[in-house]
């Protein structure tokens, strides 16, 4: 068994794809998708479902992606840190502030400044900050010292 990608269903899947790949370094890998067709509408669940989207490789990972889905039909709801299910997505960066400047360049929001927090158990500390990407989903940018 092996875990193979995560999923964002995005309002425009190019522009929040292009996000990543700006501030994280991510690069599409395969070609494009373009899905429709009875079977997905019973996978899914969804009627008449058409869906659109690429797999992003993520950086310093083998044979996992970050698959970002724009469906013909979606609906919005609120993303907040606490919210029940899939909360966030994280990445080990060189530079927090550097990932910030980035992310924030490219059209994200912070939802914190920039905090450090000493483990003494792990003699390690980590600089983190989150933010929200271009379509409001919760990124934690982290650096280990």
């Amino acid at each position: 068994m092996k875990f193979v990608h995560t999923n964002i269903v995005a309002r425009d899947y190019k522009a929040l794809a292009e996000f990543y790949v700006k501030v994280f370094n991510c690069r599409q890998i395969g070609p494009a998708r373009n899905i429709s067709g009875e079977w997905i509408e019973i996978v899914t669940g969804v009627k008449d479902a058409k869906i659109r989207g690429c797999h992003l490789e993520l950086p310093g990972v083998n044979d996992v992606t970050l698959e970002i889905f724009e469906y013909n039909t979606s609906f919005i709801a609120d993303k907040l840190i606490n919210s029940e299910g899939l909360a966030h997505i994280a990445f080990e960066v060189d530079s927090v502030e550097e990932t910030l400047k980035r992310a924030l360049k490219s059209g994200g929001e912070p939802l914190s400044e920039i905090q450090k927090k000493h483990y003494p158990e792990l003699d390690k500390t980590i600089e983190v900050v989150y933010i929200r990407d271009i379509e409001g989903n919760l990124i934690e940018i982290q650096k280990w010292n």
